[in-house]
């Protein structure tokens, strides 16, 4: 049995892969300071003696007693407007806040995973995106907070590993889906779900033209698994390189949903990337890994998930 901790453990991936793990005989050691993660999401996990919660901001030093085998650090908010409601502090998640994790590693001898963000391409003037991909990122601008503590946190891991030889992971993210999603995060498919089942104006922004690559949550769990079970200490992409435009995703969520809403413009946020789409062939060819999930089922899924959540409130 492995002694897991996972930051942000009670946020959308992280609670996901807190019920994955445990399900597969770990002991699971869940951290988060409930800033956008919810205590609902590991409500059920909570009866299980292998699994503990500590409501913690890894912001300032965590002391854990006994080994621990690996960690997973999940711990940042990712939605535009949770993490620029206080940008500083986005910044500090991502350097104190991995800092302290990595002497945490450091002392325990244990595993480090990132989690880190396709945000780190910026505005890509290149598609697909691949690792070795530098990025066009705004360092001044309003998402600047969460693109470049995303950075400096890849290359604060990549000196603990050179100066300290802690054994680290980094996965670049791309748009993840599914349930568990706070259903106000405020991102597009949480955003185009709620207003679609209630009927409301679905809001693009700029002319919808902008493309994304959605990942169901099943795929991107077992994703970062096989990373943190291999032997590669670069950073690597995973996502569903079918890349859709926006416009396309609202039409296809007023359709399953068969809403009455309407689709409505509106000014396009500064520095909103117009394209992501991940290059995968590491992933598949270094972890055995490609998405399974096709969009229409993971979307069905979420709005399942939507749709029970509203019943229970």
């Amino acid at each position: 049995m492995k002694i897991i901790l996972i930051t942000g453990g009670a946020g959308f991936i992280g609670s996901n892969l807190c019920e994955k793990l445990l399900n597969e005989n770990n002991k699971i050691i869940c951290v988060d300071n409930l800033f956008t993660g919810s205590f609902k999401n590991i409500e059920p996990l909570l009866n299980n003696p292998n699994f503990e919660f500590i409501n913690h901001d890894i912001i300032e030093p965590l002391e854990i007693e006994g080994n621990i085998d690996e960690i997973y650090n999940l711990a940042c908010p990712a939605s535009p407007p949770k993490y620029q409601e206080d940008p500083i502090k986005t910044l500090k998640v991502n350097f104190l806040g991995v800092m302290n994790l990595l002497e945490l590693a450091k002392t325990k001898n244990a595993r480090f995973l990132q989690t880190s963000t396709s945000e780190v391409y910026g505005e890509p003037q290149i598609t697909p995106q691949p690792e070795e991909y530098r990025g066009n990122v705004n360092i001044n601008g309003i998402r600047s907070c969460y693109d470049e503590g995303k950075r400096v946190a890849e290359t604060l891991i990549t000196e603990y590993h050179n100066k300290y030889d802690v054994d680290t992971r980094i996965v670049r993210i791309f748009n993840t889906y599914g349930p568990k999603m706070d259903k106000n995060d405020g991102r597009v498919v949480t955003n185009f779900i709620n207003q679609a089942l209630n009927n409301e104006d679905i809001t693009l922004y700029g002319n919808g033209e902008q493309t994304r690559s959605f990942c169901y949550i099943d795929d991107q769990i077992d994703g970062l698994i096989k990373l943190m079970n291999s032997n590669y200490i670069h950073p690597i992409n995973i996502g569903n390189p079918h890349e859709i435009t926006v416009k396309e995703l609202a039409t296809l969520i007023l359709n399953l949903t068969k809403s009455n809403s309407k689709i409505v413009y509106k000014d396009l946020p500064s520095d909103d990337p117009t394209n992501r789409k991940p290059d995968i062939t590491k992933a598949k060819t270094i972890l055995n890994w490609e998405p399974k999930y096709q969009l229409e089922k993971g979307i069905i899924q979420t709005i399942d998930y939507f749709t029970y959540i509203d019943q229970m409130n």
